[in-house]
């Protein structure tokens, strides 16, 4: 998407590109966000398990 801004939410840390969350479907995202993390398997990750995080995709460690 030409222009579009990574955001992360700020209820589930979600990373997304739109303006609304594709994981909790909340509208309240934030441009200011450090660290980063992919969980491709949360079902076999240990620390998707530890965050607490069921979907894969990647996650904000800080909003």
């Amino acid at each position: 998407m030409p222009g579009s801004k990574e955001k992360a939410c700020m209820n589930c840390k979600k990373i997304v590109t739109g303006s609304e969350c594709d994981n909790c479907g909340s509208t309240n995202l934030t441009i200011n966000f450090s660290g980063l993390i992919i969980i491709i398997d949360p079902e076999k990750s240990e620390l998707a398990k530890e965050l607490k995080l069921s979907k894969p995709g990647a996650y904000a460690t800080k909003t």
